[in-house]
């Protein structure tokens, strides 16, 4: 899975959460995924690593593992999404697509689980995350290594 389509299954998961309000499940799935794939410092697009190592500073180092394997996923909180993400890019995101803080945060909190899980099936998060280097540096950091 590349990254375009990483993006819109991430807005298509973000348009059918029930926690995205009427406002999240009528937006249109290319602006949704465009505005995904500014919620990172990533240059050009969403950065993986970014959001895992922010994951883990945030004491979520379990529940980013749970994405990465091949098991069920741990939920996320939107104060979660918040805190993880930043309260700036959220309201940025939210103010792209005419969204409530609750209903983007809601949003991202049943999609970007569902996006690190099938990102990570295959082998495709290993080229996002710079190669095998990238994930065993990740890894390193997440499992306290």
């Amino acid at each position: 899975m590349n990254m375009e389509e990483l993006l819109q299954l991430g807005a298509t998961m973000f348009n059918k959460s029930n926690l995205s309000g009427d406002a999240g499940s009528n937006l249109d799935i290319s602006s949704l995924a465009s505005a995904i794939s500014g919620l990172t410092d990533g240059d050009g697009g969403f950065d993986l690593g970014s959001l895992m190592n922010n994951l883990n500073s945030s004491g979520l180092g379990d529940m980013a593992k749970s994405w990465l394997g091949d098991g069920g996923n741990m939920g996320i909180s939107p104060d979660e999404i918040s805190n993880v993400i930043g309260a700036d890019k959220i309201a940025e995101f939210a103010s792209k697509l005419g969204l409530s803080t609750e209903e983007a945060t809601g949003g991202l909190s049943d999609a970007l689980p569902q996006m690190i899980d099938k990102a990570s099936s295959g082998g495709s998060l290993l080229e996002s995350l710079g190669g095998a280097e990238g994930v065993l540096g990740l890894a390193s950091k997440l499992f306290g290594r």
